[in-house]
């Protein structure tokens, strides 16, 4: 009798493993990397659809930008965030692996100037300064604040900025130090924007950038730089004023994927959320039609 009910515990184990394996499998996922820059807004929307549709697993990795579109390439994820337009060289492996894509504009973001709070001689920079100190040039050149301006301390300057990998680093790059110049290697690099931010906020001495969104996060440790007279705000960074560093920021949805009852779905209700989402993330919206604009170009896209 007794081996009689263990057989029978047994089955029922054995049962009951087999159901709860195949309801995990069953779980659908939702694949995402990418820019740190629009990880808040795509975790976020992604917070509020796990809420909605529990059964749907997101996953939302944070590689940078260009890390984002490497898996994309390779089909490794259905989404890329991405705070940069996909480069030529990224289309035209895509074009070679046969991935058709399309790309929906989320929101506007500034790139913030930052100091340390102590810092008492800069409130306002030109672009130019910031190219002659971020161009490649100014490496094992431009050392110390005073190879700026005369009347700035006589101490090093130690810069924070995100790394190569970043679409913030390109477009920082391109519109400060030119097209494909790319900047002087010698910063303390990170693609987590928090490890910047703990950078800046520890050294008087300090100079770093990253997006607008993560200053307002920290402003409380860290101080805001003008460009050219003109401060990032919402108003500033949406009207173009703060220019050159306000920039639309992106997600690529793959076509395939977009197959996918899924990810359709998931697409479509963030393009539903975003402009909500996105305010509340720190981050500057799109006007409400262009997000109307957007949602039918994603519809036509996936019919």
């Amino acid at each position: 009798m007794k081996k009689r009910n263990l057989f029978i515990i047994a089955i029922i184990l054995i049962i009951g493993a087999y159901f709860l394996l195949n309801n995990s499998n069953s779980k659908e996922t939702i694949k995402i990397d990418g820019s740190s820059t629009v990880f808040p807004i795509t975790e976020a929307i992604a917070e509020e659809y796990r809420n909605e549709i529990p059964n749907i697993n997101v996953t939302i990795g944070v590689s940078g930008t260009g890390g984002g579109f490497k898996k994309f390439i390779r089909n490794e994820i259905d989404i890329s965030n991405a705070s940069r337009s996909i480069k030529e060289s990224e289309a035209k492996e895509c074009e070679e692996k046969g991935i058709e894509y399309i790309e929906l504009e989320v929101a506007y973001d500034g790139l913030a100037v930052i100091k340390h709070p102590e810092n008492d001689w800069l409130s306002n920079i030109t672009v130019e300064e910031l190219k002659k100190i971020w161009e490649p040039d100014a490496q094992s050149k431009i050392l110390k604040w005073n190879d700026i301006r005369d009347d700035w301390p006589n101490e090093k300057i130690n810069l924070y900025g995100p790394g190569t990998a970043s679409g913030t680093y390109d477009y920082f790059a391109e519109v400060i130090c030119g097209k494909d110049v790319g900047t002087r290697g010698d910063y303390s690099a990170s693609e987590d924007d928090n490890v910047l931010v703990k950078g800046v906020s520890n050294d008087k001495y300090s100079l770093g950038f990253f997006g607008l969104a993560y200053y307002e996060e920290n402003k409380k440790k860290l101080s805001l730089v003008s460009v050219n007279g003109v401060t990032p705000t919402i108003q500033s960074v949406s009207d173009g004023t703060y220019a050159p560093l306000s920039r639309p920021i992106f997600i690529y949805v793959n076509k395939t994927a977009s197959a996918k009852k899924e990810v359709k779905e998931f697409v479509t209700f963030y393009l539903e959320k975003a402009g909500e989402i996105v305010e509340e993330v720190g981050y500057i919206p799109l006007p409400d039609d262009a997000y109307t604009k957007v949602q039918n170009k994603y519809k036509k896209f996936v019919e």
